[in-house]
């Protein structure tokens, strides 16, 4: 069993380190290099995961308001870790996101891993820009996730997300069931695999659709409002507009890593989600 150390604390990196058996998580800072190395010597992994970033609360707005914290984490931070594990020859699986696409991809399919991005908001700039060193290193994989779907309740999670917003635009993206990221994270790292990844479930899907599927099986008496996409900009709910695409995700089925269609892994996230709900109350 391969000992993984796994830094970012988060949501996402507890989850994972929580269900991955040899899984160690570290709260050291990732901009502290001496908290960096002194965690590495101390577990001594075999491999490296980087879940450690900020993405903002409640939403990625935050990162508008709080540019040095938020360039310390997700530049700064992400790059000093990849810095040391190439200095001690580790494995890196650094977890990005798909939010660096804006708008319809170049291939009418979707983005590909090779594309260049062009971020709009300052959190997909800095994701961006500390990608663009860290996929060019030795044993280094990036995996880029988007819109991120639970099986439970939590304030990071876009079902939870669009239930709570009274007004919500309909838009067509790819998305990441989680437990289906989990288990590509987990294969990345059996295989050693290196390059750039797209960890979004095949197909896409609209917001509408996640809330039609909520409605069914979740809160049957759930209403909102529908709105354009430039209304979040106009009517004050969002500070920039948010990143709306969809992603191929070939590099992943090239190394023999299938993800389940997003029309199967939505509707078992969405009877998980509703089965916790319905235990609560």
């Amino acid at each position: 069993m391969q000992t993984v150390l796994v830094f970012g604390p988060g949501f996402l990196g507890t989850m994972f380190a929580e269900s991955t058996p040899g899984a160690i998580l570290s709260t050291a800072d990732i901009a502290n290099e001496t908290e960096v190395r002194e965690a590495i010597e101390d577990v001594r992994p075999d491999v490296v995961v980087n879940f450690a970033g900020k993405t903002g609360k409640p939403n990625v707005d935050w990162c508008e308001e709080n540019k040095s914290i938020t360039f310390r984490s997700n530049v700064t931070g992400a790059l000093i870790l990849a810095g040391v594990c190439q200095d001690l020859g580790l494995h890196l699986i650094h977890i990005s996101s798909g939010c660096i696409f804006y708008g319809t991809a170049p291939d009418p399919r979707g983005w590909l891993e090779s594309d260049f991005a062009n971020p709009v908001s300052f959190y997909s700039c800095t994701k961006y820009a500390a990608e663009l060193v860290i996929a060019q290193l030795e044993n280094t994989a990036v995996i880029r996730l988007r819109m991120p779907i639970d099986s439970k309740p939590s304030t990071r999670n876009l079902i939870t997300k669009l239930a709570n917003y009274p007004k919500i635009i309909d838009v067509e993206n790819s998305v990441t069931i989680i437990d289906d990221l989990m288990e590509v994270v987990r294969a990345v790292i059996a295989q050693k695999a290196t390059g750039v990844f797209h960890a979004v479930n095949p197909g896409s899907v609209r917001h509408r659709d996640i809330i039609a599927l909520y409605e069914e099986l979740v809160d049957p008496n759930h209403v909102n409002e529908w709105i354009n996409e430039q209304d979040l900009v106009s009517q004050g709910l969002a500070r920039k507009a948010r990143s709306n695409n969809l992603m191929q995700n070939t590099r992943l089925a090239e190394i023999g890593i299938n993800m389940r269609p997003i029309n199967i892994a939505l509707r078992d996230a969405m009877e998980k989600y509703a089965a916790v709900v319905k235990q609560r109350d």
